[in-house]
């Protein structure tokens, strides 16, 4: 492991994110903006309103391949999940001015744990799902910035109705540029906020990472079924990360 996967790693484990610093070139980023444009909605995707969601876009053009690996990040995903982590999900998402962000949730608890448990430094909940946003805009104040808590993920729930901090911590603003990427583990309390700019569209992509038994679920589920031409493109690293894996007790 580098020195700076390591310390990504370390981040992980103390706050629950780490923002990784030009992760996207600027041509990336005009092609994925470019890409996001052409997409059509389909099953439980949703588009025409304020806020456009795409589910499991690697599937719809070898294009969005490359994303799934990208330097820097894939390295910390094997290094948090394994070397026989996959992708739960890859979704693309334009927020339009007067979007309305989420307020502050969890993505995913693999089980509540006792407070003095969590407390204890000695203890460490083991990472079963982490989530990348890649960011296609210089993010600003007004342009649906996500909110973290730091060291939420220790806390060992959800956090309650109402509820805007924990041990005292208020969400964070992460304000960053294009081509920058937010990576954070699915304990960690975080937020959307609102689109307040006059006249902008935020641009993400995010890629969910899972361990290697964290089942993949892409809909439409049962009618699922993958693209030959993205089959037939993807390298050998990249269909693992589809589900193309080594034989195990269970399979």
């Amino acid at each position: 492991m580098n020195r700076s996967t390591e310390q990504h790693l370390q981040a992980l484990g103390n706050d629950g994110f780490v923002l990784l610093p030009g992760v996207l070139d600027s041509a990336q980023v005009k092609l994925l903006r470019h890409a996001i444009d052409g997409l059509q909605a389909f099953h439980w995707d949703y588009s025409g309103g304020l806020i456009e969601h795409y589910k499991c876009v690697f599937n719809r053009d070898p294009l969005w391949l490359a994303f799934l690996d990208l330097p820097g990040v894939i390295e910390l995903a094997e290094a948090a999940l394994g070397e026989d982590c996959h992708i739960i999900g890859q979704t693309a998402w334009r927020c339009h001015p007067g979007y309305q962000g989420m307020s502050l949730h969890l993505d995913y608890l693999m089980m509540d744990v006792a407070p003095a448990l969590m407390a204890d430094p000695a203890f460490e909940l083991p990472m079963q799902i982490c989530t990348v946003q890649l960011y296609l805009d210089d993010i600003d104040a007004d342009l649906c910035p996500t909110r973290v808590v730091p060291g939420s993920h220790r806390a060992g729930r959800a956090p309650r109705k109402n509820e805007q901090s924990w041990q005292g911590r208020p969400p964070q603003v992460v304000l960053c540029q294009a081509g920058d990427a937010l990576v954070f583990r699915s304990e960690l309390w975080h937020a959307g906020s609102d689109n307040r700019s006059a006249d902008r569209s935020r641009y993400l992509l995010q890629v969910h990472y899972g361990r290697r038994m964290v089942a993949q679920k892409f809909s439409p589920y049962l009618h699922f079924q993958f693209n030959p031409a993205v089959l037939a493109a993807a390298t050998p690293r990249q269909r693992r990360l589809l589900g193309e894996h080594a034989e195990t007790e269970y399979d």
